[in-house]
């Protein structure tokens, strides 16, 4: 009987399990079909609304799910920044068009702060047709007002304010954590890679000096281009927006009016009117960015017309193959040699978002570049960050083109484990017995690290470090002594490390395409492709559905810079062997 009754419980569970999960995914198709591209008229007579409801990403996700919030089965499109930049093209171009609204909003969907330069740069190259760009905004961010300064003119909410105070940038130590848990974290750096500070988290409750020297140097460089940038769109003096900066003197409506950051303080229905004054007729209209983007037509050159590859790294830098938020070392390889064989393809733009990660994976990269370059043309685009093993995979380039707010370099290399012997001890009350056949057989699993065991560990460490800056050395055309110098670990923003040899010039993705199509010789007739990831599977199917989106939960809770930190310790801690990885941020929040 109690068999009978067992059974008749699970098989109506199972019943139950099956009828709520295909409910799910009907309810989720259904977001799916909600949110699949639709048709737009274009009016004869338009303003091309940037407002970021469309979140704008450095590359196109293979994810399907990506952007789908299961919670209101929402998804949010996202615009690849090859396809934004192609759509302002366009824009400037179509008569249709008249000018730019930047009305953002409350949205902050744009991806790195590198990325908003380049859609700032794009924006101003807009503004050489002849075309107006205005902004409108109750309260304005760091980021969007930076976006916003580039406009001919700017208006806020009479009781909105901006947000304009500098740069930071702050670390969680665990250090503190670690002693109260019984955890020690042994680290491995070379004596020289003083500035290599992914580690000082876990061993140090404060910044180093040294980290804190590279740190205050990257926020001052980076602020330095973004005021400077504000400071030349709005006509005021450096010494005043340093005062008004530091003062917080324009956070009111009022004191931004006066002191130049906007040209009036308006109601958004009052914004008709000025578009009246910029001509427009009655019968205009709006089109977003998004809408305008999937209107543009694909590349219409010829099929046999030669090709420039646009190739996406993007993520922390991992052994083996797959594809999704992290760079597989093989599959990553295993691109670049397709690209290397097709003859069709005459230069390739590798498109470098990574903060690094695993070593070894880092070189097998290394090596398929450095067999690219020896037969075509290979330009690396820096986004918002391409540092430690980013910049591993970057150096082969014939040219490197950066992001003057790029963060680059933090050329180095690290080892470190994590000790939980005493944790479960004293803790759990575990401990560990056992027997080897060799001294060190125990290696790395229960045993407290030998003199013997460290001592491999860091020849290791010193074998990759010697690894990597002959490979910069080798890759930048520079003296192995002058590398030692710049080396370090140290992390630069692109406009810094132009100056110390590191990049070649300061631009973004259009820069990159343009200096390969010109190294390839093939201005007259070319087309400009890009390599993507492809699903399989279930993921093949709902990328069928044509849906595009970003992130699969919202973002916004209070728990987010914990849940950002503790990733970063499981990247770090999951990762086996030695790593070149830089941990680093600086935002425009």
């Amino acid at each position: 009987m109690n068999f009978l009754k067992n059974f008749l419980a699970a098989l109506l569970a199972f019943v139950v399990g099956g009828v709520m999960i295909l409910f799910l995914w009907v309810l989720i198709l259904a977001g799916f079909a909600a949110t699949m591209e639709r048709s737009v008229s274009m009016p004869e007579e338009a303003v091309l609304k940037i407002d970021l409801a469309d979140m704008i990403v450095d590359a196109p996700s293979a994810d399907p799910l990506a952007g789908f919030d299961l919670r209101t089965l929402q998804a949010q499109r996202q615009l690849p920044l090859l396809k934004v930049l192609q759509t302002l093209e366009a824009a400037a171009a179509d008569d249709r068009i008249r000018g730019i609204y930047l009305r953002m909003g409350y949205n902050e969907n744009v991806a790195g702060t590198a990325l908003l330069e380049e859609l700032r740069a794009a924006i101003e190259e807009f503004k050489a047709s002849g075309k107006f760009v205005v902004a409108y905004n109750e309260n304005y961010s760091q980021a969007q007002y930076y976006l916003a300064s580039v406009a001919d003119r700017i208006y806020l909410q009479p009781e909105g304010g901006v947000s304009w105070y500098g740069l930071s940038s702050n670390t969680m130590f665990f250090k503190g954590l670690f002693d109260k848990l019984d955890l020690r974290a042994e680290v491995f750096r070379p004596t020289a890679c003083k500035y290599k500070s992914a580690v000082e988290p876990f061993i140090l409750d404060r910044m180093s000096p040294a980290n804190r020297e590279q740190m205050q140097a990257l926020v001052d460089g980076m602020w330095g281009v973004i005021s400077s940038d504000v400071c030349a769109s709005r006509g005021i003096d450096s010494l005043q927006m340093r005062r008004l900066t530091d003062n917080l003197e324009v956070s009111l409506a009022r004191e931004a009016l006066d002191n130049g950051f906007v040209d009036g303080l308006l109601y958004e229905d009052q914004m008709e009117d000025i578009f009246t004054e910029l001509g427009l007729s009655e019968g205009y209209d709006f089109v977003s960015l998004g809408d305008y983007a999937s209107m543009i037509a694909p590349d219409a050159k010829s099929l046999s017309a030669d090709r420039v590859a646009v190739l996406y790294a993007q993520g922390q830098i991992v052994d083996g193959e797959g594809y999704g938020e992290e760079i597989y070392g093989n599959t990553l390889a295993s691109k670049i040699a397709d690209l290397r064989a097709d003859e069709r393809v005459k230069a390739v733009v590798v498109r470098v978002n990574s903060p690094g990660g695993s070593a070894l994976a880092s070189e097998v990269v290394w090596r398929e570049m450095e067999l690219l370059r020896a037969e075509k043309p290979v330009i690396v685009s820096m986004g918002s960050y391409a540092a430690s093993g980013g910049y591993y995979i970057s150096c082969p380039a014939d040219v490197i083109v950066a992001d003057r707010l790029t963060l680059t370099g933090s050329i180095g290399v690290f080892g470190m484990i994590l000790d939980p012997r005493e944790a479960l001890q004293n803790k759990l009350g575990i401990t560990f017995d056992g027997v080897s056949s060799n001294a060190s057989s125990d290696f790395l699993t229960t045993g407290p690290l030998t003199p013997v065991q460290r001592a491999m560990i860091m020849r290791g460490v010193d074998q990759v470090y010697g690894t990597f800056t002959s490979h910069v050395a080798q890759g930048r055309n520079l003296p192995l002594e002058r590398v030692l110098e710049i080396a370090g670990g140290r992390v630069w923003s692109g406009q810094d490390a132009l100056g110390v040899g590191l990049v070649d010039t300061c631009g973004g993705l259009k820069t990159a395409l343009a200096v390969a199509i010109d190294k390839a010789g093939i201005a007259d007739n070319y087309r400009v492709v890009e390599v993507r990831d492809q699903p399989t599977g279930i993921a093949a199917v709902l990328s069928a559905l044509n849906v595009s989106m970003q992130g699969v939960f919202t973002r916004g809770t209070a728990a987010d810079p914990l849940l950002k930190e503790w990733r970063a310790i499981r990247q770090s801690l999951d990762q086996q062997g030695i790593l070149t990885y830089s941990p680093y941020r600086v935002g425009l929040e």
